[in-house]
């Protein structure tokens, strides 16, 4: 019994011990609730996201494309506005009261307890003339953040733009994360690799009064996150090529794309009309966009990637090589130049094999190869022949990567088209067309069409005998390589042994007698070129002129297609073009006495065939 009368004892003891502990928790919480309160009359616990650095971009030599810099934004929290005096902020401001009215209004609908952003892109003296009043205006502060600066006037439409997030991309889960105010890549690569480039963000608790002055960490920063800085984007662009193509391009309309063959890394990507990428950043971004859109020239219009054109004669490559493929042809069948199928280009020596061919562009020779390769025999109908000859030959053209998206690192991409069976079908009717109907696509006329990338990946295919890397900008993601699917190879269906047939008439097209491409000749710096020229039919005004190579020969480090519309015989205007870029490119710089050949570019009258 005294054993129990004990132990009761120790029992009550330990429950006395544990409700005074209790108490005291529940007085020392107490108290300290009373501190926050009576702190939170004259102080505010301010949940302070941190934004990283976004990732820097440079060219493939180092040299620095794209940088931060500091600007400011004037923030609210609608539920702390108090007695606001809306014509004197306006003035301060220098902002329209209808247009401060809109910001109040979208602030409160995206919260009454968050922070939205009022004026977005101040400068330092804008914030410093802002700051010295905001004791007037209860729940207005001013955020710091990095803005966008750009070290090149060049490669707008590859870059791409930072812009404010939108609310439809808020309602997106992908931008979970992203509040009003916070900056996004909206197109091109800062778009591509936002992901990438944006880092982690970080949060920070500071206590301010009532002047929005700090007073401190909260908790001695117990519940702050460190940000992560993005990474960096080196691409492979050579920036002074990139220059030097923008350059020759000002005042037309356009498109010049090279690439490395052996790597599929985007060295230059010329769009023009052009602009300068500074335009879309800072203070008055808005208003310029909107000059930039509503400009009848198109800044804007990525044409790399989303123009699509016939690709005119340089197509007959392709049918060569599927003809060759599918052995209806050899090297050396010979076809007549026959004017009744489709009228030639010019007078020339006969086409008595692939070679003179190419180097002449013979239309009814193309016509004659494509025919050969379309209607083979395979039904005794000659609608069903000519419809499951056109199905294998356009499975055959998409291996080359035509009329589908090649992949690249940006958003923008169009398919281009290689017809189907099914579309004419759709447009004429099923067993309602024969070869003769869709001839066209034999000289790369018609229905098809493809983008200046896709015909610059075509060279560098050709340039490799058969495969091809996806083209892309980026070669280096902080200190690795680039994206896993730009290092698979993509073979074409025609077997890599059957190039070698069609490169002799190309190098013919360039550096040989009477060669349609003789001014995009390097002959005299012992490089050798091939390449193919095109003038592309325009119902809507002169032809557009066309002409894609690829140099050395022996072991290609360029790849290039030039597209120039309006510009008539691609031979005299975009094959010019591409031998100055090739040129820089392949030796660093253009000799002076090509300077006419630039003058030629930028002012002649393509129209008027120099001589």
């Amino acid at each position: 019994m005294q054993y129990l009368e004990g132990r009761k004892y120790v029992v009550q003891g330990i429950f006395l011990a544990v409700a005074l502990l209790f108490a005291g928790r529940l007085f020392y919480m107490q108290v300290l609730d009373d501190t926050y309160k009576l702190a939170a009359d004259r102080n505010t616990l301010q949940r302070i996201v941190q934004i990283p650095f976004r990732g820097l971009i440079y060219d493939r030599k180092d040299q620095l494309l794209v940088q931060n810099t500091p600007v400011y934004d004037l923030m609210v929290v609608p539920r702390e506005v108090k007695g606001l005096d809306t014509m004197r902020l306006c003035q301060l401001l220098q902002l329209p009261q209808d247009e401060l009215r809109a910001s109040l209004k979208a602030a409160k609908a995206y919260s009454r307890v968050k922070a939205s952003p009022v004026l977005q892109n101040l400068s330092t003296p804008d914030k410093a003339a802002i700051e010295e009043n905001l004791i007037e205006f209860p729940g207005f502060y001013v955020k710091a953040r990095m803005a966008r600066a750009y070290k090149t006037s060049n490669l707008a439409h590859a870059l791409g733009y930072v812009g404010a997030i939108t609310p439809a991309f808020l309602e997106k889960p992908k931008y979970a994360k992203y509040v009003p105010g916070d900056n996004i890549g909206i197109t091109g690569l800062e778009s591509f690799y936002e992901q990438t480039l944006m880092g982690r963000r970080g949060v920070q608790y500071k206590m301010v009064n009532v002047r929005g002055i700090e007073k401190g960490s909260f908790r001695e920063g117990e519940f702050d996150t460190l940000s992560v800085a993005g990474q960096d984007l080196h691409l492979s662009i050579d920036a002074d090529l990139q220059a030097y193509g923008e350059k020759l391009l000002a005042g037309r309309r356009g498109s010049i794309v090279a690439l490395d063959p052996k790597t599929g890394e985007i060295l230059a990507f010329i769009s023009a009309p052009r602009f300068e990428p500074n335009l879309l950043t800072g203070k008055g971004s808005g208003n310029r966009y909107m000059a930039l859109l509503n400009n009848p020239d198109r800044p804007l219009f990525n044409r790399p990637l989303q123009a699509t054109y016939p690709p005119g004669s340089v197509f007959k490559l392709v049918n060569e090589l599927v003809a060759l493929q599918l052995r209806v042809v050899t090297p050396n069948t010979p076809f007549e130049c026959n004017w009744k199928l489709v009228k030639c280009t010019h007078r020339h020596e006969a086409p008595i094999n692939a070679s003179i061919a190419i180097k002449n562009s013979c239309n009814p020779y193309f016509y004659q190869v494509m025919r050969a390769a379309v209607l083979r025999g395979q039904s005794k109908n000659k609608f069903e022949d000519a419809r499951l000859g056109l199905g294998q030959w356009q499975k055959m053209v998409k291996s080359f990567g035509l009329g589908e998206k090649l992949g690249v690192d940006m958003s923008q991409e169009k398919r281009g088209l290689i017809p189907s069976p099914d579309y004419y079908d759709k447009r004429l009717g099923y067993h309602r067309w024969v070869y003769r109907t869709v001839y066209s696509l034999s000289i790369g006329q018609g229905e098809i069409g493809i983008t200046g990338l896709q015909m610059a990946n075509l060279m560098a295919t050709i340039a490799n005998r058969g495969w091809y890397y996806t083209p892309h900008f980026v070669r280096g993601i902080g200190n690795g390589g680039p994206l896993p699917q730009f290092r698979e190879k993509h073979y074409t269906a025609v077997d890599t042994a059957l190039f070698k047939y069609i490169i002799p008439g190309m190098r013919e097209v360039v550096d040989g007698r009477g060669g349609t491409a003789e001014y995009a000749s390097l002959a005299q710096y012992g490089i050798s070129v091939a390449g193919k020229t095109g003038t592309v039919q325009n119902p809507h005004g002169a032809d557009h002129a066309t002409f894609a190579a690829f140099a050395p020969v022996e072991d290609p480090k360029i790849a290039i297609a030039v597209f120039i519309e309006n510009s008539g015989f691609g031979g005299t205007s975009a094959a010019p073009a591409a031998g100055l870029m090739m040129e820089r490119y392949l030796r660093g710089k253009v000799l002076p006495g090509r300077k006419i050949w630039e003058d030629w570019i930028m002012f002649g009258d393509f129209n008027k065939r120099r001589h």
